[in-house]
């Protein structure tokens, strides 16, 4: 009888612990993403090439991703390029909560 009271929540438990990996993940993407933009944003003067370089680097996430591009035209300064993107948790009791995730990344202008 108790097995039968336990096992309900170590199955919650264990999609929870797979919901955390999942946005673990996807934080390491978003951050990958970011970076990759902030590349070409240093070497190209187009901020819309960075745009797309997060794009690519999310997947089909990518359209889902809100992306911020600042590039001076000054060599030597900052391009930063910002990623944002919800995750929502897709275990059936907690599908209302949202986990928000983002990252930014600056290099120097090259060009």
């Amino acid at each position: 009888m108790e097995f039968a009271l336990l096992v309900p929540l170590l199955i919650l438990v264990m999609g929870l612990i797979v919901e955390v990996a999942v946005a673990g993940r996807l934080q390491i993407e978003v951050v990958a993403a970011a970076r990759e933009g902030a590349r070409v944003a240093a070497t190209t003067p187009d901020p819309a090439a960075a745009l797309a370089a997060v794009t690519d680097a999310l997947g089909p996430r990518g359209d889902d991703a809100k992306v911020t591009v600042h590039r001076p035209h000054v060599v030597g300064a900052e391009a930063s390029v910002t990623v944002s993107l919800e995750h929502r948790v897709s275990l059936l009791p907690f599908e209302w909560i949202s986990v928000p995730l983002s990252a930014t990344s600056v290099m120097r202008v090259e060009r």
